[in-house]
């Protein structure tokens, strides 16, 4: 047996209200690279669905720049470590790491030699920090600043000269290297957000939280001109700047939910985009990028986190990037329409079409709580979260349908009945810390009370007819039901006692009476639910809780996801049989299933999908 990894489907970036969001393209106009989690991220521009992921940083991630030769990224983190790794290949090996400030680095600067790096933050001793990157020398110091540096800046020609702004509203410009204080000015009145010297080396600009564009001499460090067009200005704050290659024109991202290209001889906005409706938030536009290809494409991160292609040509984005932010906490998959559906720990749905990878995000009101679990039926797919509630999803239209239904309790488990009394109708259990419910076509039919336990998974077995409930007191707990109704017996059928901690997976073979149970301490054990006997007990290879289980179609084989990010398939005919996907999702693995019987498809901590091809 083998597994590979095929392709990652990337989450997208991290966002804070508030503060820009940094982007940065490689020198080719290929790729990008973005800070999500506790990961940096290099999304093909043209194929988004194609990614690469670092993981060498042990805390959240803030921001990441590629060097100007393109060989090297330098990625930075709220702990103030700088790291900087090569992005050539598919290794990604690490270079070098530096401790750069004691607080959060904000933004990155290489020089135009890709020899040098400035990283600017919030530190208590200092703001910023100039050194080389392979050997972490020092090549001057970044002082003059009062407050947070937001932004920093390096001349890309000779002579080369610095330019960092922060909360304290100065710009401080810097001769070097080694890189010295020149000059600091006050001119803005709010915070700055973005500095950015022009490809050339001609100009400077800056922009903040005032709504206000400065351009200066980027060699003397000298006021030019305030860039001002009216009733064409942004009238919110200003996150991001970018350049285009040409030196002539610029964009803005801003909070105001517009991003705005100008052109810099005749001091006029030519162009504005404008996202969302009055007061949102999430369309507040963050960061802005302008990366160096022929099409002259622009791509802005909104607060949601979406990517928007933006072209001149159009008025509207061409394409829109969705996806997560935060921790996937479930995977589901509509295995007629070939959808994966995954929801997260702030309650975002998004479905992701097999074949090409292309995420959608519901119109709709999604959960306002953690995702808990996804139960696939013919027509619909149907969702629990920690909002108390059971949505339903329209999977032709890839949208939310009817209203919420309360489940009288937080949800803990999900199940499909198919082939039932009703095969036309959907029938769905789910198990609450109050009861287990029934639900045909998304109305509550039955409910039996729990006293006994507290459930924290469930699990349906159509060849057997048999429901589990996994507990919090190490046991799963069966019930046989009837063909004849939808009701739930009273109390168990029968008790399964030989896990020794929480249950935390449950999944039923195909076409045998055989169950998987999962725990928090990383086994799993294997029952023959008809007799209740304990097939094996040694698959235990995660060290920490089973988050996920699932069986292959033929069922001969289980994929199972941990807290330990590791993602392994265990053989259900030669028991000793295992491989193993180690660090499959940093931060753990939250689910997995099998889109056939050569591939599977995970989703973790880190926001990402992730396909690998397997071999059994």
């Amino acid at each position: 047996m083998s597994i590979k990894r095929q392709s990652i489907w990337a989450s997208t970036p991290t966002t804070v209200r508030g503060q820009a969001t940094h982007l940065s393209a490689d020198a080719n106009g290929k790729r990008i690279a973005y800070a999500s989690n506790k990961s940096i991220f290099l999304r093909d521009i043209d194929s988004p669905a194609e990614s690469i992921q670092y993981t060498g940083h042990t805390a959240n991630t803030t921001v990441a720049r590629f060097a100007p030769s393109g060989y090297y990224v330098a990625s930075g983190d709220v702990s103030g470590m700088v790291r900087v790794w090569d992005c050539a290949g598919e290794d990604l090996n690490t270079k070098g790491e530096y401790g750069i400030i004691n607080g959060r680095i904000t933004d990155i600067a290489w020089d135009g030699e890709s020899k040098r790096i400035i990283a600017v933050g919030d530190g208590k001793e200092r703001y910023g920090h100039c050194i080389t990157w392979d050997s972490g020398n020092t090549v001057g110091e970044i002082s003059g600043h009062s407050n947070i540096v937001n932004t920093v800046s390096i001349k890309p020609t000779r002579p080369y000269r610095a330019a960092t702004g922060g909360d304290d509203n100065h710009i401080v410009f810097y001769h070097g290297p080694p890189f010295k204080f020149n000059v600091s000015n006050n001119k803005h009145t709010n915070f700055i957000q973005g500095v950015a010297f022009s490809p050339d080396g001609t100009h400077l600009a800056s922009v903040g939280s005032d709504r206000k564009i400065f351009l200066w001499d980027a060699k003397t460090g000298e006021f030019v001109t305030q860039i001002d067009d009216g009733d064409k200005n942004h009238v919110g704050g200003i996150y991001s700047i970018s350049w285009h290659p040409d030196s002539k024109r610029f964009v803005t991202a801003s909070g105001d939910r517009t991003v705005k290209i100008w052109d810099v001889e005749a001091q006029k906005n030519t162009q504005t985009w404008s996202f969302g409706d009055a007061g949102s938030v999430s369309d507040q536009q963050v960061g802005v990028v302008w990366p160096n290809r022929s099409d002259d494409l622009i791509i802005s991160i909104s607060n949601s986190g979406d990517l928007n292609y933006l072209s001149e040509k159009s008025e509207k984005p061409v394409r829109i990037v969705s996806g997560h932010q935060k921790s996937i906490t479930s995977l589901g998959i509509d295995d007629a329409r070939k959808t994966l559906w995954t929801g997260s720990y702030e309650g975002r749905v998004c479905s992701w079409d097999i074949a090409t990878g292309t995420v959608e995000v519901p119109e709709s009101q999604t959960h306002s709580n953690q995702v808990t679990g996804f139960a696939a039926t013919e027509k619909r797919m149907y969702s629990i979260g920690m909002d108390d509630t059971l949505r339903t999803i329209d999977n032709n239209v890839k949208d939310f349908v009817g209203s919420s239904i309360s489940t009288q309790g937080q949800p803990r488990g999900i199940a499909f009945a198919p082939d039932r009394s009703k095969p036309d109708q959907s029938t769905l259990f789910v198990a609450t810390l109050q009861e287990i419910s029934v639900f045909v076509d998304g109305k509550k039919t039955t409910s039996t009370p729990i006293k006994d336990y507290v459930p924290t998974a469930a699990a349906y077995s159509s060849s057997t007819n048999i429901l589990a409930v996994g507990a919090q007191d190490n046991n799963v707990y069966l019930y046989q039901l009837s063909k004849s109704d939808d009701k739930i017996p009273n109390s168990p059928t029968s008790v399964l006692k030989s896990n020794r901690s929480s249950i935390s997976a449950l999944a039923f073979a195909p076409n045998a009476p055989l169950m998987a149970a999962g725990d928090t301490s990383g086994k799993i054990f294997l029952y023959d639910v008809s007799t209740g006997e304990v097939k094996t007990s040694r698959w235990a290879f995660h060290t920490a809780r089973v988050t996920s289980i699932a069986w292959n179609t033929a069922g001969t084989h289980i994929v199972s996801g941990g807290l330990n990010t590791n993602v392994i398939i265990y053989s259900a005919v030669e028991y000793p049989k295992n491989i193993k996907a180690l660090g499959a999702h940093k931060e753990g693995c939250n689910g997995a299933v099998w889109i056939d019987e050569k591939t599977i498809a995970t989703a973790g901590s880190d926001g990402c999908v992730k396909i690998w091809a397997v071999t059994l």
